[in-house]
């Protein structure tokens, strides 16, 4: 925060990192620009419900990513396919759905999101 005297936006990879992230932010003293967070913590949810932070928005990453890629890479590393996919192959993209949560939307995740 010392290092930039002017910022326009932070993308913080990790609810669980905001929080410190914001209270850094806060004693600071710091409100010029905006700050997407990542991963869907109940937390943050809460604080892009209230408006009260620089936070107005996270991405909720789906719960199976890690999972579903380890096994994509044991299929590669094996040389198998994705047998109910209609490609012969293991796909070069998997496009997984992570919405993003903002207030306009944040009353239909949060009950499902996580405490940090």
């Amino acid at each position: 925060m010392q290092a930039a005297p002017k910022i326009d936006a932070i993308w913080n990879h990790d609810d669980d990192q905001g929080v410190g992230v914001l209270s850094a932010i806060e004693a600071a003293g710091r409100d010029e620009f905006f700050m997407v967070g990542g991963a869907g913590s109940k937390n943050v949810m809460q604080h892009i419900k209230d408006g009260d932070s620089v936070l107005q928005a996270t991405v909720i990453y789906p719960s199976t990513q890690a999972a579903d890629g380890i096994r994509l890479a044991r299929l590669i590393a094996q040389n198998k396919s994705v047998g109910d996919l209609v490609s012969h192959t293991v796909p070069r993209t998997v496009q997984l759905f992570a919405p993003v949560v903002t207030k306009d939307n944040v009353d239909e995740f949060i009950n499902d999101a996580f405490e940090s």
